[in-house]
């Protein structure tokens, strides 16, 4: 099975775009692909389309945000995985503290 670590270094492998537009770049490309994601799901409500018809789809989107989240991480200096980590311990922390609904960062 394929961690964060590794997904991130195999999708960098496929990475082109200049440099001088690092971070700008995946950052964008994640909204975009984000709103594709969205229109998917958008589209398969109002035409009444079974999740089972549109899985494929939304899941190719869903890898497409996925590798732009990876790009932006490295063009951070961050890891996907030590992100990865750090959200699981920020949820474990507000379910404990029975704060997972609400909103703000400081809960």
């Amino acid at each position: 099975m394929m961690n964060f670590y590794e997904y991130q270094i195999g999708a960098l492998k496929t990475a082109v775009y200049p440099k001088k537009y690092a971070i700008s770049y995946p950052a964008l490309g994640l909204a975009e692909e984000a709103g594709e994601t969205a229109g998917k799901i958008a589209k398969m409500m109002r035409d009444e389309i079974p999740m089972q018809d549109q899985k494929q789809a939304i899941a190719a989107e869903m890898g497409d945000v996925l590798w732009m989240l990876a790009a932006l991480a490295h063009d951070c200096g961050l890891s996907l995985q030590t992100i990865a980590e750090m959200n699981i311990e920020k949820l474990k922390k507000r379910q404990e503290a029975g704060t997972l609904h609400g909103e703000g960062d400081d809960r």
